[in-house]
């Protein structure tokens, strides 16, 4: 079966269905103008992995470490940048 027609659907349901279970792809056709291609469902093995390997091949950012200080020093400048000098202590 190398094509079939929408009004086939209906009637030949079972020769589409044993054609797809042998792997074949079948062309849709209406009005003689091909409009599509039927293709069998290949379930795809997913492939699984351990939080280990995955924790490996993930990179680690080289970032500095903050003191408690600094991180305050470098939240006020944001925040004088970003609102003015209105900003109390407290």
């Amino acid at each position: 079966m190398q094509y079939i027609k929408f009004t086939d659907l209906r009637t030949r349901s079972k020769s589409l269905a044993k054609a797809l279970e042998n792997g074949e792809e079948i062309n849709l056709v209406r009005r003689s103008i091909l409009v599509g291609k039927v293709v069998p469902y290949s379930a795809s093995k997913t492939k699984t992995i351990s939080s280990k390997r995955l924790e490996s091949k993930i990179e680690k950012p080289n970032l500095p470490r903050l003191t408690v200080e600094e991180i305050d020093r470098r939240y006020r400048k944001a925040m004088l940048k970003k609102h003015g000098k209105g900003l109390s202590r407290h």
